[in-house]
């Protein structure tokens, strides 16, 4: 930001603004010329940040429709402003916008960096994210072509592993809504296309391991167990058919079907 652009959102001509811009800067070189432990101190310094408030809201005013809420913004931003009067040294030379500016940016910019992304990744891969989009558009302006991985691992003298790395966990910026439509209708959404838990697949597995265990009965409990569950007969038909009472069909198929489970948990019967 040039010097001119600073002097336009000063306290001076910042609207609201609740001092002018020398008033500000006399409560910063008053307070910065006290002890830390002065009673008047933390007054000049509640007093020298509301005099800069209009700057911390300008700069969060600058970033609004990013998909954060102004509100939050402004806070931020005030976080920054808080943290620049409290470092900040007249005797360096810098004036206060000079150094609040950057200061106050920054601040806004981790907000940016740490609440936007749609899954949370590690901050190494935040930074390793922001460092290949930027050497992505250098190369890509000095090359005149889109830059491979080893390009981009040459440019920041990194390996090609960890280009990847950060291309990987770039996807977790955005993310996509389950409820956005796919088909031309609009009647299909995308959570329509995600796969569930398939309970054939176990359902399988069972009547792989059901024929060695079916093999371990004498044929009288495969009938039963045959009539009963695959011709849908009740145990008086089965009684019927086979020739003895219901009761001892109804203790026969108790029996097999203790056998089955046994083998099929793999235990010895």
């Amino acid at each position: 930001m040039t010097v001119t652009e600073r002097s336009q959102i000063s306290p001076a001509t910042t609207a609201g603004a609740e001092a002018p811009a020398d008033s500000a800067a006399e409560l910063l070189n008053a307070m910065a010329a006290m002890p830390a432990g002065h009673p008047s101190r933390p007054h000049l310094r509640d007093a020298a940040i509301e005099a800069w408030l209009p700057l911390a809201r300008h700069l969060a005013n600058r970033y609004s429709g990013r998909g954060e809420p102004t509100d939050d913004l402004i806070q931020t931003a005030t976080v920054g402003l808080i943290k620049a009067v409290d470092k900040f040294d007249p005797d360096r030379g810098v004036d206060f916008a000079g150094y609040a500016i950057p200061t106050i940016i920054g601040e806004i910019k981790r907000h940016f960096r740490d609440r936007t992304w749609s899954v949370r990744v590690p901050r190494r891969l935040q930074e390793l994210r922001l460092a290949i989009t930027e050497a992505n558009s250098t190369l890509t302006h000095s090359l005149g072509r889109s830059p491979t991985v080893t390009d981009i691992a040459a440019h920041l003298s990194i390996t090609e592993e960890d280009v990847l790395e950060g291309l990987e966990g770039a996807r977790a910026y955005n993310a996509t809504s389950l409820s956005t439509p796919i088909s031309a209708d609009g009647t299909t959404e995308l959570g329509d296309t995600l796969g569930g838990e398939d309970h054939e697949y176990e359902l399988a597995e069972t009547r792989v391991a059901l024929g060695p265990a079916l093999a371990t009965l004498d044929e009288r409990e495969q009938k039963i167990l045959t009539l009963r569950f695959y011709g849908n007969l009740t145990q008086s038909q089965i009684a019927d058919q086979i020739g003895i009472s219901q009761m001892h069909v109804s203790r026969l198929l108790t029996k097999a079907l203790t056998k089955l489970r046994g083998q099929l948990a793999g235990d010895e019967i």
